[in-house]
């Protein structure tokens, strides 16, 4: 088994160089993104009021299945950097080996694309930039 090594944390944000984040798969970035992803949505929505937990479940899985950000990175697209744009594409053109039954195949690619932005953001500690993407998308 191969020692892992000890990862430079500020807070909760990995500290990672942009080389080791890059010697990540885009599923690997998509895995740690929709953690991300569905962590932002969850305190948005508590931060609103909402306190049910079947109504926050209901309201989370609405916010973070395929189609919703699928949704999401559409509006995002305009607002994404040269460097962010083409590791969204990457992510999106990333071979997936299942896709839910509920999802359609064009949604499934967006939404791992926009994860794994996330989550490359995030490795990197680019936590202002997450911030911002997210307060986009959140937006009506």
């Amino acid at each position: 088994m191969r020692p892992f090594p000890v990862i430079a944390m500020n807070g909760l944000s990995p500290q990672m160089s942009g080389q080791e984040v890059n010697r990540i798969s885009m599923l690997g970035l998509a895995h740690v993104g929709d953690a991300v992803y569905e962590l932002l949505t969850r305190s948005l929505l508590c931060q609103q009021g909402h306190t049910g937990v079947q109504e926050l479940h209901r309201l989370t899985v609405a916010r973070v299945r395929a189609e919703a950000q699928a949704r999401t990175a559409e509006k995002l697209l305009p607002l994404l950097t040269e460097e962010e744009l083409a590791l969204y594409r990457r992510g999106r053109n990333t071979h997936v080996n299942s896709v839910p039954h509920n999802a359609e195949l064009k949604d499934y690619h967006a939404a791992t694309g926009l994860e794994a932005l996330f989550g490359w953001l995030f490795l990197q500690g680019r936590l202002d930039r997450i911030e911002a993407l997210f307060a986009a998308a959140a937006e009506d």
